[in-house]
């Protein structure tokens, strides 16, 4: 007997076809079967929809899952129930965990570790050099057939140009992009935040926006060189913004993502010394947090993703100089989107769907980020406009790092929808 699913009276949402109309949603087996008004849905479980947002299921391409080796801080499932509790259906994994993902070996126990414990569908991105110690490359070809999507050091930069360049070349041949934290590590030694006047008013050691910019530039000539694919990890300086802009307007295969809270808060908001404002890239100024939402509704940023960081309290609540960089994001990312670039008018409700969706599955080749008959039922819907007040404590993640925690929001995730199944579905709206 078929499973079935009706959606009724959503706005349905979905860039990939140019479409935005109140309609139903029929889900058969697993699949999106009709996308029409007045669907008959008799015999199966209904959903009503009714002034919400029904969207193809929204894919986050950077979230860190901490397992295999600091599973205390996060693990494949709790992390893809974080996810689906913030509406994402769809999340990528990067490869800084212990053993790190530079082999087909680490590769193959994340896809099966997906496959029995997340609620979600999960995505391994692969090291770009062994133990992503920046010296070798990794095993790239026996990763991408072991599942890897994407490849990326990320949190450790890779310094070595040349090897940056074999690196693109072998992920040309197999059609998958490099992904750069951009940091010059010499550059940004020893800083806490973002140099300026708010770190020389703390007292804290500074990260220059240079640091990013540097390895931006260098990294789109090598992908000129090579004619790679070449995507910016979490972009976070104006200068970086421009220069991705120039490259897309040069042909290049360049793209960008940014975090909310890169666009949503500046330096100046940090409260003192307080972990859970410290991240890398750090916050910067608050002329680039305007020019990363400039580049956002421009579409020279192309997605939003959300550097989910999990770091257990004993040590994220160290003193400031001593505790890891990163901050928890999976829940909070529709409504910091929403706060700060639909309601405000800066992007258009299809811009802020395709953000989430049919920007990062073509960045990375997935079969995701559409709502076309035939493809997998994956359905983020969404609200607008309730409001409601963000308590880290009810997570689902196993860390609570975040500044976040009391905040008050308008609008997000109401239900997560993966493969035809209700996987979380908010219970207070």
């Amino acid at each position: 007997m078929s499973e079935r699913l009706v959606i009724k009276n959503g706005r349905v949402v979905d860039p990939s076809q140019q479409m935005d109309a109140v309609l139903d949603v029929a889900i058969e087996d697993g699949l999106l079967r009709l996308i029409a008004p007045n669907i008959d849905a008799t015999g199966g479980d209904t959903f009503d929809a009714t002034g919400m947002v029904v969207a193809p299921g929204f894919i986050d391409m950077h979230v860190h899952l901490r397992e295999p080796g600091f599973e205390y801080a996060e693990t494949i499932e709790s992390g893809s129930r974080a996810a689906a509790a913030g509406g994402f259906t769809s999340i990528c994994c990067m490869p800084n965990t212990q053993p790190v993902n530079d082999s087909p070996t680490v590769t193959s126990y994340i896809t099966e570790r997906a496959r029995r414990h997340a609620i979600v569908n999960v995505y391994p991105i692969g090291a770009i050099t062994k133990n992503s110690a920046g010296e070798e490359l990794a095993q790239i070809t026996s990763m991408r057939h072991a599942g890897i999507v994407a490849i990326s050091d990320d949190g450790r930069p890779v310094m070595n140009a040349r090897l940056v360049r074999r690196a693109m070349e072998f992920a040309k041949s197999l059609n998958i992009p490099l992904i750069e934290h951009c940091e010059d590590l010499d550059l940004s030694a020893g800083g806490d935040m973002h140099e300026g006047v708010e770190s020389v008013r703390l007292g804290l050691h500074g990260i220059p926006r240079a640091s990013e910019d540097v390895m931006v530039a260098r990294d789109i000539l090598l992908a000129e060189l090579t004619g790679a694919r070449y995507h910016v990890a979490h972009i976070s300086s104006r200068n970086a913004v421009d220069m991705v802009a120039f490259a897309k307007s040069r042909g290049l295969a360049v793209t960008a993502e940014a975090t909310p809270h890169h666009f949503a808060l500046a330096d100046r908001d940090m409260q003192p010394y307080d972990s859970n404002y410290k991240m890398k890239p750090p916050l910067r100024a608050p002329r680039d947090v305007d020019a990363i939402a400039r580049g956002l509704a421009s579409g020279a940023i192309d997605a939003v993703a959300t550097d989910h960081a999990p770091h257990p309290g004993d040590e994220k609540m160290q003193e400031f100089e001593r505790c890891p960089f990163g901050i928890i994001g999976l829940e909070t990312a529709i409504p910091l989107t929403l706060e700060r670039l639909f309601h405000p008018g800066m992007v258009s409700l299809t811009r802020f769907v395709s953000m989430f969706t049919e920007k990062p599955a073509g960045i990375l080749s997935l079969d995701k980020g559409t709502l076309k008959p035939g493809a997998a039922a994956d359905v983020t819907i969404f609200a607008l406009n309730p409001p409601w007040t963000y308590d880290v404590n009810k997570s689902p993640s196993k860390s609570r790092n975040t500044p976040f925690h009391g905040r008050e929001f308008k609008g997000g995730a109401v239900a997560t929808i993966v493969a035809g199944k209700i996987v979380w579905r908010r219970d207070d709206w």
